[in-house]
């Protein structure tokens, strides 16, 4: 198999992507912000190479990094969570700007079920988003930015991810007085998410939206109990939910419909 796959953002999702894809026999390219975790990479047989994006432009080995590519997949979070002003749809032009410069033919930008609102109760791919936060709305931005672009783009709205070290109920445990109760969750595991990478990769499933959220949608009130009971931890305390009060509800038709896929993880 000659496919190079690159992978923007080698971290908690990226860099067991490339050890799946590789294991796949493809050939596999990954960036990272730090030179010194290029380094750390390198020497563990990754071919890693340090790239930064600022709202001034892209700063490193971009064109390296996307020489004979064949797939690219975009794992780029905002990082406007923190309320540091960042301008990530300035970031992303000028990332785009290299891609098309490189003339990558086939792109993943993987986004967030962020760019959905609660108001929209329960969505599909169909529904067009109503972001009500700052991430969303440029999220969205940025979407719209690739599928206009030249290279055939494929969208990835993933849920909320857990998997490894990272289990919402962590952060949840011992609570009290929390609100949204009564919210479905809209979860995804790690191995799912690379699951789908995969297998849009394989079957060149490019110009579609994918909402990547488990099918299974139980209230936070239940789930995180559960889950806290399941670690050993004190269970989080919800405040009593308004029953007027919508919350989303994110499914797919094409994960079905498209690549015809099956969660490998239950919630």
């Amino acid at each position: 198999m000659n496919k190079t796959i690159a992978i923007a953002g080698m971290g908690w999702l990226g860099l067991p992507l490339a050890q799946h894809l590789k294991s796949l026999g493809f050939q596999v390219k990954g960036s990272v912000t730090q030179l010194e975790k290029a380094t750390t990479l390198q020497k563990s047989g990754f071919d890693v190479y340090a790239v930064t994006i600022s709202e001034t432009g892209v700063q490193g080995s971009v064109q390296g990094f996307l020489k004979n590519v064949s797939d690219l997949v975009i794992m780029i979070p905002p990082g406007l969570r923190r309320n540091t002003g960042s301008d990530y749809v300035l970031k992303m032009t000028h990332f785009l700007e290299e891609i098309e410069r490189a003339a990558i033919p086939n792109c993943i930008f993987v986004s967030s079920t962020s760019v959905y609102g609660d108001s929209q109760g329960t969505v599909t791919e169909k529904d067009l988003p109503q972001p009500e936060n700052e991430a969303g709305r440029q999220l969205f931005q940025v979407e719209q930015l690739f599928f206009t672009a030249s290279c055939s783009t494929s969208i990835i709205r993933f849920g909320g991810l857990y998997g490894g070290n990272r289990q919402p109920a962590r952060y949840l445990a011992g609570r009290e007085n929390l609100s949204g109760g009564s919210a479905p969750v809209n979860l995804i595991h790690r191995r799912d998410c690379i699951s789908i990478i995969s297998e849009i990769i394989k079957t060149q499933s490019y110009g579609h939206i994918f909402n990547a959220v488990h099918p299974q949608h139980p209230p936070k009130r239940e789930y995180y109990a559960q889950k806290s009971v399941e670690l050993g931890l004190q269970p989080p305390q919800y405040s009593v939910t308004d029953t007027s009060e919508k919350f989303k509800k994110v499914d797919s038709q094409n994960l079905n419909d498209i690549l015809r896929y099956s969660f490998v993880n239950d919630l």
